[in-house]
C-alpha cells in the first residue's frame, strides 16, 4: 500500500532540573553553592533519507519524543545533555503545522534537515543565583518543557513521468506493460486508489521512473473524488502523459475528456499548464477508435495548435515501445528536477514555529468574580521553572513581576490586598508592597 498522508505528534525533550546543592569539603564548614545545571533535551529533527518511498511507517508510530536532558549534579557539575531522535521521511515529503496550517519545509533533499520540534533548556543550579546579598541561594530552576505539536506529513511521489487521464483510460496497464510494477487492474472506475510507482529500463541503460496516478474527474481541484490526493503528486513530474480512452466506451467523447482533466490540472497550480505533456490515444485496438482519433487530432490542430498524438494499445502493446523511446528522449532535454521558484523554497524552509519566542512583556488581565487572571505565554512558561518550595524562588518570582509591570497593571485593575491572583494553573494571593 502507498501511504501519501500522515499525522504525528512530536515533542522536543524536556530541559533537566537544576539543583541546589553546597560544597561539603573537609575544613571548608561552610561552602558555597555548588548546584550544577541541568542538561538540554532532545530535538526532534526530522531527514530525508532517499531510500524511503512512502510513509508506511508513520501508519504505526505517530508519536515521536525525544529524550530529557540529565539532571545537575553536585560540585557544579552540569547533566549531560540528551541526544536528539532523528525521524527519517521520503523525499517529496511535505510538513505542515496541523494547528496553523502553516509550512514547516519543504523536503526535498537527502540528508536535509529541519528541527520540528526543539528540546527544552536545562534548569540552572543554584550556583547561578549567587549574589552579594544573597550567597548561598536555595533556588533552582526546573528544565524547560520541549516544544510539542502535531505535524501532518504529506508525500508527492518523486517520479519523472505522471501518467494522467480518467478513470479506466490503460493507465495502470500501461505501467504493467513497461515496467515491472503489478498495479491493480479492473473494468471499474477509480481501480487505482494510490499511486504506483514503476521504472521503465529503455536500451543503452537508460531508466525513469513513471507514476500511475489516481484517476481525474471533474471538480477534482477542490478535493471532489480523489482530488488533492490525487493531484499534489502531478506537481514534481518532469512530465506528463496525458492518456485519452479513443474507443469512446461509455458514450463519452475523448476531445472533451483531455479538455476537462487540462482544465482540472490548471485550476490545481497553473504552473501545470506549462508542464511538457505528450497527449497519448489509448485503445486503438478497437475498431471505433480510428475514427475518434482523426476527430480527436483535427480539433486539437485546429484549437489548440498540437499536432502531435501517440496512438498506442495498452493491452497489444502496439505503439508501446514508441512511447518509451519518446519519453526518454523528452526527460533528456529537461532539467533533472522541476525547477521551482527559490523565493518559494527559501519561506518553506524557516523554522519559525520552532523558534518563536514569546515577548515577556506581552500580558494581558481579565477579572472573573473576585480572581484576577494573567494570562502570558512567556509568563506561564517561567512559572512552571518554578520551585515555590523555596522562599528564595518565590521572592525572585514575585520580583520578576514587579519589574515586568504586572503588579502596577493588577493595581490598576482595582487589586486589592489579599485577593486571588491566577496565572495559569497556579494562584496567588496578592501582596501589595507599594
Amino acid at each position: 500500500m502507498f501511504v501519501d498522508v500522515a499525522k504525528v505528534f512530536v515533542k522536543g525533550g524536556d530541559g533537566g532540573d537544576g539543583i541546589v546543592s553546597y560544597r561539603r569539603e573537609l575544613y571548608v564548614p561552610n561552602g558555597g553553592p555548588a548546584g550544577g545545571d541541568g542538561g538540554r533535551g532532545g530535538d526532534v529533527i526530522f531527514r530525508v533519507d532517499e531510500g524511503l518511498r512512502t510513509l508506511m511507517d508513520f501508519r504505526y508510530q505517530r508519536h515521536y519524543k525525544a529524550p530529557k536532558g540529565e539532571r545537575g549534579m553536585t560540585k557544579n557539575r552540569h547533566g549531560a545533555g540528551a541526544e536528539d531522535m532523528v525521524v527519517r521521511v521520503p523525499p517529496g515529503t511535505i510538513l505542515v503545522d496541523d494547528d496553523t496550517k502553516e509550512v514547516i519545509a519543504d523536503m526535498t533533499r537527502h540528508g536535509q534537515e529541519v528541527v520540528v520540534a526543539k528540546g527544552g533548556r536545562g534548569g540552572r543550579g543554584n550556583t547561578r543565583f549567587a549574589s552579594i546579598s544573597n550567597p548561598a541561594p536555595e533556588i533552582a530552576e526546573k528544565g524547560e518543557e520541549g516544544q510539542e505539536r502535531w505535524v501532518v506529513l504529506e508525500l508527492k511521489v518523486m517520479a519523472d513521468v505522471g501518467l494522467v487521464g480518467f478513470p479506466s483510460v490503460g493507465k495502470s496497464t500501461l505501467l504493467s506493460m513497461v515496467s515491472a510494477a503489478q498495479p491493480k487492474i479492473g473494468a471499474y472506475h477509480f481501480t487505482t486508489l494510490t499511486p504506483n510507482l514503476g521504472v521503465v529500463d529503455v536500451e543503452e541503460g537508460r531508466s525513469f521512473v513513471m507514476a500511475d496516478l489516481p484517476g481525474l474527474i471533474e471538480g477534482a481541484h477542490e478535493g471532489v473524488g480523489l482530488g488533492h490526493e490525487f493531484l499534489r503528486h502531478i506537481e514534481r513530474t518532469r512530465v506528463i502523459v496525458h492518456i485519452v480512452d479513443m474507443s469512446g466506451s461509455e458514450g463519452r467523447d475523448p476531445y472533451e475528456d483531455w479538455l476537462k482533466i487540462n482544465e482540472e490540472l490548471k485550476l490545481y497550480n497553473v504552473k501545470l499548464e506549462q508542464r511538457p505533456q505528450l497527449v497519448v490515444a489509448n485503445k486503438m485496438d478497437i475498431p471505433e477508435a480510428e475514427l475518434f482519433l482523426e476527430e480527436f487530432k483535427k480539433k486539437l490542430e485546429e484549437n489548440h495548435g498540437i499536432t502531435e498524438v501517440l496512438p498506442i494499445s495498452a493491452a497489444s502493446r502496439q505503439g508501446v515501445r514508441e512511447l518509451v523511446f519518446k519519453i526518454a528522449g523528452l526527460l533528456e532535454s529537461l532539467p533533472e528536477t522541476v525547477e521551482e521558484e527559490p523565493e518559494e523554497v527559501e519561506e518553506r524552509v524557516v523554522y519559525t514555529f520552532a523558534n518563536r519566542q514569546a515577548d515577556p512583556n506581552d500580558f494581558t488581565i481579565r477579572r472573573e468574580n473576585d480572581v484576577f487572571i494573567v494570562e502570558s505565554e512567556s509568563i506561564e512558561k517561567m512559572l512552571k521553572r518554578f520551585n515555590f518550595a523555596s522562599y528564595d524562588a518565590a521572592v525572585r518570582f514575585g520580583r520578576t513581576l514587579r519589574k515586568m509591570g504586572v503588579d502596577q497593571a493588577l493595581r490598576d485593575r482595582g487589586i486589592e490586598e489579599g485577593q486571588t491572583v491566577r496565572i495559569g494553573e497556579f494562584e496567588f494571593e496578592f501582596n501589595d508592597q507599594g
